[in-house]
C-alpha cells in the first residue's frame, strides 16, 4: 500500500522527501517513555524518562478508582518570521502519553510527591509506617 501512495505523489514532494530524509532521527511520538519502578523500605519510586519535558508537561493524579494516573503532553511549533521563503516541509512536534498504575494498599496516597529533574519524572509513593497502619486499624464492638 505504501508503494501505491508513493507512485501517486508528484515528483516534487517525492524529491524533497528523499532529499530531507531523516532516518537518523527517531520518532518520539511513536514510542513510549521508559518507566522504572523501584522499592525501598519507605517508599515505591516510579521514574519516567522525560527528556526535554518540564513540570508543566505532566499531570500526576489519583483517579476515582484510587489508581495513579501519569499523563505527559508536549506540543511544539517553531515560529518562523521569515517572509522571504515558503515551506516545502515543516515539522511539528506533539507527544502524548498516559499510564495508569494500580497502587498497593500500603501506599499513603496523601503524601505522594512528584518532581522533574535531569530529564526524569520521579514519583515518590511513600508507604504507611507501622504507626500509621495501627492508627488505621480499629476495633469494632459487636453489640
Amino acid at each position: 500500500m505504501a508503494t501505491l501512495a508513493k507512485r501517486n505523489q508528484g515528483w516534487l514532494p517525492l524529491f524533497f522527501n528523499d532529499f530531507f530524509k531523516d532516518d537518523w532521527k527517531t520518532e518520539t511520538s511513536s514510542t513510549l517513555p521508559a518507566i522504572n519502578v523501584k522499592e525501598n523500605e519507605h517508599a515505591y519510586i516510579i521514574e519516567v524518562a522525560a527528556a526535554g519535558m518540564t513540570k508543566d508537561d505532566f499531570n500526576v493524579r489519583i483517579d476515582d478508582e484510587n489508581d495513579l494516573v501519569i499523563t505527559m503532553e508536549k506540543k511544539e511549533e517553531s515560529k518562523d518570521e521569515n517572509k522571504d521563503a515558503r515551506y516545502l516541509r515543516r515539522e511539528f512536534s506533539y507527544s502524548k502519553f498516559q499510564q495508569t498504575m494500580i497502587l498497593p494498599d500500603n501506599v499513603n496516597k496523601e503524601k505522594i510527591e512528584a518532581k522533574v529533574e535531569h530529564g526524569v519524572l520521579a514519583v515518590n509513593l511513600p508507604k504507611f509506617t507501622e504507626t500509621e497502619i495501627q492508627k488505621k486499624q480499629r476495633s469494632i464492638t459487636v453489640g
